[in-house]
């Protein structure tokens, strides 16, 4: 695959190695950012990469939780500019779009706009002139508990977090500091084995390099894990409005234990193709 210097671009921005280095990673890997990035933090000891440039789409999140806790649901719905997330009439078609996931308790997108919602969707998209699209719904409940949600100022992150024991207020503050540190899992051993995995393979390569013996490697490496884990498990999180808790002791304090999150934030795992609008005058011009 050939290497644009675009994607060279990219992969300067979510590492900060140098031009040449990004360029030679990326031929080594054909092309693929994600495994480019993986060699380069094997052999530089990069300890990691931004997230992936910009996101795609603009729009927003909402959210509707039972004024008994017992369940929540989250839905994203994406517009094509900022501006259009603003206006009022996309608004008051999300806030259909959450009412009726919240009635039907229904997470099937397809399911949840065919028919009235579909033709709503269709005359906004008329009246507006771009793309609306109902992106995905969650629903999330309780078992034994509470849940409650966060939606942050913007209306572009939003969390649902179910508690088992507790109340609102612990799972609104639990769902705020999602929303502000991403955690990737609720505990440590949720994680995923092949994430683990991943990140032991890349941990051993920095530490082969580093000369010391191989019982010195494997305690490096275990211990690398063990950070990578805490720093990416909600509950070993430094608390965001009371950085000398855990989450996990904020959590056994309010007499709860967390269930699961789920975090939208707008636009996430979407490309966008970026438009060099100088470059599209200048051609229009030539044409």
């Amino acid at each position: 695959m050939a290497v644009s210097a675009a994607m060279v671009k990219e992969l300067r921005d979510r590492t900060g190695l140098g031009m040449m280095e990004c360029k030679k990673a990326l031929n080594e890997a054909n092309g693929d950012i994600e495994l480019a990035i993986e060699e380069l933090r094997k052999s530089s000891g990069m300890k990691a990469a931004k997230k992936a440039g910009r996101t795609a789409a603009d729009g927003v999140v909402a959210t509707k939780v039972a004024e008994d806790g017992s369940y929540a649901v989250v839905v994203e719905v994406n517009s094509e500019t900022d501006f259009v997330a603003r206006d009022d009439g996309f608004l008051a078609f999300v806030d259909k779009v959450a009412n009726k996931a919240f009635a039907d308790k229904q997470d099937d997108v397809a399911a949840l706009v065919a028919g009235e919602l579909e033709e709503a969707r269709e005359a906004l998209v008329q009246k507006i002139g771009e793309n609306i699209s109902v992106r995905r719904v969650s629903v999330l409940a309780a078992d034994s508990g509470v849940v409650d949600t966060y939606v942050h100022s913007n209306n572009r992150i939003a969390v649902l977090v179910a508690l088992k024991g507790g109340d609102a207020e612990l799972a609104r503050d639990v769902a705020m500091h999602v929303a502000a540190v991403n955690p990737r899992v609720a505990k440590q051993e949720d994680m995923p084995q092949e994430e683990v995995d991943k990140e032991r393979e890349i941990f051993t390569a920095q530490a082969q390099e580093s000369g010391k013996p191989a019982e010195i490697i494997e305690k490096m490496i275990e211990g690398r894990i063990r950070k990578f884990l805490s720093e990416n498990a909600l509950v070993d999180q430094p608390f965001v409005k009371d950085p000398e808790l855990t989450v996990g002791k904020l959590l056994k304090n309010g007499g709860a234990e967390i269930q699961t999150f789920i975090r939208f934030e707008v636009g996430e795992g979407i490309e966008k193709e970026e438009v060099d609008f100088a470059a599209e005058v200048a051609a229009q011009l030539k044409g």
